[in-house]
């Protein structure tokens, strides 16, 4: 973990992303498309009482999980966890600075209690208690976690919120001419070396094109919504195994001061991205 991510006693600090799972039609088809492309393999589940949630590992330690969508209705997407010592007292501030919870506190005991969340705009993001399970075993190497960012419209909204609720210093960066936040956990000293995330913004919805990650991937009709990055060795080779496997790239790799991104999007709909570094 970097700097200000843990806590004294272990764990991850409030407000760091803690985990990242993706709801998928096919967990079946999710395992052959994410075990080829970052090298996971994955346990049997963690019991019929919690369902076939497929926990993926890299080199033998937790990076992420698959999960079957319970409602056809239901998005296909990846989920980032901010970790919290009390998911109910979180949930609090984050009706009361303008948010709300889409699934209030719940424990999946012994592992934790989760929640998810939403922004003032509407971009969703996961909320865990540590149990037994603390969260990402491995991270910020390839095969395995390494970033998120929320894409907003309204900064002067979204900014308070997350920097209120979780008590992240902001620093506002100009990447190529892209309005860019990155925020640091409470107690570091705000900047890139300690971001531990950061906001995009999404263009007005009239907009020809795009404004934030690298080859412009914010199309204007897109809502607000979290990114989440993974590690790879080779940002190219990752967006052809992708096309391989059936899935598309959102934005093709470039290269950024902090590594070379690809936007994608796997074979059943879930968009993510990868950064080479």
């Amino acid at each position: 973990m970097d700097y200000a991510e843990q806590e004294p006693g272990g764990g991850y600090a409030q407000g760091v992303p803690c985990w990242a799972d993706a709801m998928l039609p096919d967990v079946a088809g999710g395992k052959r498309f994410y075990g080829e492309l970052f090298g996971w393999t994955f346990d049997a589940g963690a019991g019929e009482q919690y369902g076939p949630y497929a926990q993926a590992y890299r080199d033998g330690l937790p990076v992420a999980a698959l999960a079957p969508k319970a409602d056809g209705r239901m998005p296909t997407v990846w989920t980032v966890y901010l970790a919290t010592p009390d998911v109910a007292a979180l949930a609090g501030r984050i009706k009361a600075a303008g948010g709300s919870m889409i699934t209030e506190a719940r424990p999946v005991a012994p592992f934790g209690t989760m929640g998810l969340a939403a922004d003032p705009e509407g971009a969703v993001f996961g909320l865990w208690q540590a149990g037994t399970h603390q969260g990402f075993g491995r991270r910020q190497r390839p095969g395995s976690y390494c970033w998120t960012e929320v894409y907003s419209r309204d900064k002067d909204l979204v900014d308070p919120f997350y920097e209120g609720v979780f008590g992240y210093g902001g620093v506002d960066l100009d990447l190529d001419g892209v309005d860019f936040r990155v925020w640091s956990p409470a107690g570091a000293e705000p900047g890139p070396d300690t971001a531990i995330g950061g906001r995009s913004l999404l263009p007005d919805a009239g907009a020809p094109g795009g404004s934030g990650a690298p080859g412009r991937y914010s199309p204007a009709r897109m809502p607000a919504h979290f990114l989440v990055y993974f590690g790879v060795d080779d940002a190219d080779a990752a967006a052809a195994t992708t096309t391989r496997l059936g899935g598309r790239v959102q934005a093709p790799p470039s290269d950024t001061p902090y590594g070379r991104i690809a936007v994608l999007t796997d074979n059943q709909g879930a968009t993510f991205a990868v950064l080479q570094n």
